[in-house]
């Protein structure tokens, strides 16, 4: 029984220990998922994993709500709809569909810092929080065009295994925009209208889509309204979300290029991120200038924020690169 018990303790340990990387264990990875339906519910492997996956711990929303109020700046949009669509999914006993939700905008405009948000709050432990929020980056875990065949299997034994172990897994994919065609179609089955795939209910599961395609629509949107004198808050969410859909699944840089994932409707949000003004970077300096430790001066927030707006030539509204490189900049300045 001992030789039982360990023996299935290294099938799983790429589940248990996620920080590995997901590729160069991926044979362990489907191993585990198909031990871990072998096991009796009442089994210690499985009543020890579900101490570290306590449902009632996860998705702290009050935590979450302030957090996107008080951190990130003229996204309006992008928090409105993030929150209500968390609130719908943590509410529900049973979701009938994992929660998919793909962030569109340009780069520095918040995408990233609110996938960080929601993972910082899904588990209040450090520790479950590493072992349950899994992070893919295009570049740099599907770097070969040649490997798709083997990406998709790789990525398919990665998620049911982690989602086996614990149901309320987070997936955020970044770099969307640089995905190989037809790659991310290999998850769909997971993010269906589905009970079960083969034991394993994944309603839980959220999955998250960091996409820089899509950015300049946005973006000519958000002007438009701003050279007809409408503000950025009358812009709404609903037409931003159609034209998102439409643009991606034409667009061959967007991840999404005639997927599976958009013709069957599995995305539930496409969330734009509304390019950055002149009075949000200034926040964004701001709120540096506070995790560095430095006084909030003046002259240097307006010397920062100035530089950084840049688009278009002529108006010079919007800050191309968001707030992404204000950081580099104050530890120059300062």
């Amino acid at each position: 029984m001992k030789l039982l018990k360990a023996a299935v303790f290294f099938i799983l340990v790429p589940t248990l220990t996620p920080a590995l990387d997901p590729f160069s264990t991926s044979v362990f990875v489907g191993g585990a998922a198909i031990a871990w339906q072998l096991l009796s519910p009442h089994s210690w492997l499985k009543c020890s994993l579900l101490k570290c996956c306590n449902m009632k711990d996860t998705l702290n929303l009050s935590a979450i709500k302030m957090d996107l109020e008080q951190k990130v700046f003229g996204q309006h949009l992008a928090i409105q709809t993030v929150l209500r669509a968390l609130s719908a999914n943590r509410y529900s006993e049973q979701p009938r569909k994992p929660l998919v939700m793909s962030f569109h905008g340009w780069t520095g405009t918040g995408k990233s810092f609110v996938s960080s948000i929601i993972a910082e709050n899904l588990y209040q432990l450090n520790i479950p929080r590493r072992r349950f929020v899994h992070h893919f980056n295009t570049v740099l875990h599907f770097p070969h065009l040649s490997h798709v065949n083997l990406y998709k299997e790789q990525l398919q034994n990665w998620i049911r295994g982690n989602v086996s172990a614990c149901p309320r897994s987070l997936f955020i994919f970044s770099e969307m925009d640089q995905m190989p065609h037809g790659l991310i179609d290999s998850i769909m089955p997971f993010l269906g209208y589905r009970e079960e795939i083969d034991g394993v209910y994944y309603g839980k599961a959220i999955f998250l889509f960091l996409n820089n395609a899509g950015g300049d629509k946005i973006t000519e949107i958000a002007l438009d309204y701003w050279r007809r004198m409408k503000r950025r808050e009358d812009i709404p969410a609903k037409k931003l979300q159609s034209v998102l859909s439409e643009e991606i699944f034409r667009m061959r840089n967007s991840g999404f290029f005639r997927s599976q994932l958009i013709q069957k409707n599995l995305i539930d949000y496409f969330i734009p991120f509304l390019p950055l003004e002149y009075k949000h970077v200034r926040e964004c300096v701001r709120e540096e200038l506070r995790a560095q430790g430095h006084p909030e001066d003046e002259d240097v927030i307006t010397e920062i924020a100035l530089e950084m707006i840049d688009y278009p030539r002529e108006e010079s509204l919007y800050s191309s690169k968001g707030c992404k490189t204000i950081a580099s900049r104050v530890s120059l300045i300062i």
